[in-house]
């Protein structure tokens, strides 16, 4: 491992009770920008009430938050800390809900047409694809306010190329394997801990009819984090983030052996992913007890619906008996708010923005029925948390390494539709296919990319 990979890997931890992200991503060109931070660096005690130094201003009129949260437990989530905000701030915020997947994939069109003033993003570098393109206002004031609830890894994964702050976080959430808990105790599953074990399960769930891993790749990124857990557990955090960044190659062996692995682990995995979305996935099968396990963000628990949130248990993906088992490297993706270039009341759009990253606001997000999702800032009040949710927390507090995932960690126009949403549903349609080839022609569509500015 060099000494500048070393210095990029995410070593904190979080205090009991209280929840503090150390982020790591990276992307291509000069876009990127480390976002690790010491754990020293947190707080490890939660007060029960934290109030903004100074009250916001009021009468500051209304503004628009653009929102692809479009499922309900997430979309009633969004509207719950719109709701404070606006009492809190003396604001008016207009929600203009869009498809989720369909937000994503004309997020570039949008933001160079007429959106709202506030949008609901990601963090890393699919906040600092666009703020590099003079799409996004820096929001340097918003954080003078608001750096005392978070940690400096967050304000990294908040911050564009220039040095300047575009973007505040809310919540996260690991990447899974999710299962319901009455299904394991009714068939007498135990959780499996190594691969070997995982597929004897997955071998003893098809002799009970029922799908192992339930899977929807419809959209494209969902396959993302297979590989990203499979990568990471097989060529270690560091080789990872390397692939995602453009320092290591595709068409490495290391990367053909764990394309190797996961078509060996297909079988296990529901048919037809390319022509199934997630929700489907998660509903008709995970929900329905058709697939005894899914593995995907604790995000999916929102699909289950409040009555059967506590039904559903989860566990990380199994371990692989390399050297890299130690690293417990996970992903656990950001999501939050940035304001777009030219806001039509940019006081409005900030005193938003100043409300959304207190730990209050992000509890009242992220304890609204249904959401699987926790606050970033350790000062968050966990009390409230669901049994699910504190799992959250004992899983992020127990990773060694964190990445924030594929569509994020590497440049956007490399993880789109064109990119790696293609390829990889090329690999699921065939996996049999010449992986030698295929991992060339990722590499030759990386190489004929752009230098990014």
């Amino acid at each position: 491992m060099s000494e500048h990979a070393a210095s990029w890997r995410r070593t904190g931890l979080v205090a009991l009770g209280a929840l503090a992200i150390v982020v790591s991503a990276c992307g291509g060109g000069a876009t990127s920008a480390p976002t690790t931070a010491p754990a020293s660096a947190e707080p490890t005690t939660a007060p029960a009430s934290v109030e903004p130094t100074t009250a916001p201003p009021e009468g500051l009129g209304a503004t628009s938050l653009g929102s692809n949260e479009s499922d309900e437990s997430p979309k009633n989530a969004v509207q719950a800390i719109v709701d404070y905000c606006q009492t809190k701030a003396g604001i008016t915020v207009k929600v203009n809900v869009n498809d989720h997947n369909t937000f994503q994939n004309q997020i570039s069109s949008y933001l160079q047409g007429t959106p709202d003033d506030v949008v609901k993003w990601f963090a890393g570098n699919r906040v600092r694809f666009f703020a590099a393109q003079g799409l996004l206002s820096p929001i340097d004031d918003v954080w003078a306010d608001i750096e005392q609830y978070q940690t400096p890894g967050l304000r990294a994964a908040s911050t564009g190329a220039d040095g300047k702050t575009y973007f505040v976080p809310v919540y996260n959430y690991p990447w899974v394997v999710l299962y319901r808990k009455s299904l394991f105790e009714e068939k007498g599953y135990t959780i499996p801990k190594t691969i070997d074990e995982f597929t004897a399960l997955g071998d003893k769930m098809k002799a009970d009819g029922i799908v192992p891993l339930a899977f929807g790749d419809q959209d494209g990124w969902p396959a993302m984090g297979t590989f990203d857990i499979l990568n990471m557990r097989m060529n270690g955090y560091d080789f990872h983030i390397g692939l995602m960044g453009g320092t290591e190659k595709w068409n490495d062996p290391k990367v053909k052996a764990v394309f190797e692995k996961w078509a060996e682990l297909l079988p296990y995995f529901q048919e037809g992913a390319p022509g199934r979305t997630w929700q489907d996935a998660a509903k008709t099968a995970l929900v329905d007890k058709k697939a005894g396990m899914y593995f995907l963000g604790t995000f999916a628990v929102e699909q289950a619906g409040a009555e059967n949130t506590t039904d559903v248990g989860f566990f990380p993906f199994p371990l692989l008996g390399t050297q890299y088992d130690s690293e417990n490297a996970i992903d656990a993706p950001i999501d939050g708010f940035m304001m777009i270039a030219k806001p039509k009341n940019p006081e409005a759009a900030k005193a938003f923005l100043r409300c959304v990253g207190s730990p209050e606001a992000q509890v009242v997000y992220v304890t609204s029925p249904g959401i699987g999702s926790v606050a970033v800032s350790p000062l968050a009040d966990t009390s409230k948390y669901t049994e699910l949710q504190k799992a959250n927390a004992e899983v992020l507090k127990s990773a060694g390494s964190v990445a924030q995932f594929l569509d994020r960690d590497a440049r956007a126009d490399f993880a789109g539709p064109s990119g790696m949403q293609g390829f990889l549903l090329s690999f699921l349609n065939d996996p049999k296919q010449d992986l030698d080839k295929f991992l060339g022609e990722i590499q030759a569509y990386y190489d004929t990319l752009p230098p990014q500015e």
